[in-house]
């Protein structure tokens, strides 16, 4: 009896342990103080960011969860919080009315590339493009792409820039790269 018990027990330990080297293995990147999975979508990690509780909160305004939780692939330059709070005064707040959810919409697909652009395939774009790239956005407008030293920056239409300060935070949907910047169209 004491024979099967023990071997009962380690039976469990090697599943426990088989299966906690198995969860060991999947590569995580922090954003925002939390560990973003590879193996969660978009909203699933982005939800856990103490750094985009705005880009959250106005991805809930436009009903664009369902649509950034499917099967993508996307590509999201995810605005920290600070970027939104260096808006004009009241450009958030106006943003997030009901009233103004197209314009919010708009916004925040200009956000998105359709696809998983990965920081390696950006840096071919911009070689490949004598220094420079673009690329069309969910919303319709072209974000464009150029380095300074390592660092890569996208541009809007608009002439504003953002620098990309985290890549390849790579999500089962697609791939985020964080902005210090919000973008408009």
């Amino acid at each position: 009896m004491k024979s099967l018990k023990l071997k009962s027990t380690l039976l469990a330990f090697a599943l426990f342990t088989s299966f906690g080297v198995f969860a060991q293995k999947e590569k995580t990147v922090m954003v925002g103080g939390a560990a973003m999975y590879p193996s969660k979508n978009i909203i699933e990690n982005a939800v856990n960011s103490k750094d985009h509780t705005t880009l959250v909160a106005a991805v809930k305004a436009a009903g664009l969860v369902e649509t950034l939780s499917g099967a993508g692939p996307f590509t999201v330059f995810a605005p920290v919080n600070s970027a939104f709070a260096a808006l004009p005064a009241g450009t958030v707040d106006n943003l997030l009315k009901a009233e103004n959810k197209s314009t919010l919409t708009s916004v925040l697909t200009y956000h998105v590339v359709p696809g998983k652009v990965d920081s390696k395939s950006v840096l071919k774009m911009i070689k490949d493009g004598n220094g420079k790239a673009m690329a069309k956005t969910v919303q319709g407008e072209q974000l464009t792409f150029t380095t300074k030293g390592k660092d890569v920056w996208v541009t809007d239409s608009k002439g504003n820039t953002a620098q990309v300060t985290i890549t390849d935070v790579y999500q089962s949907n697609g791939v985020i790269h964080v902005i210090d910047k919000v973008l408009m169209p």
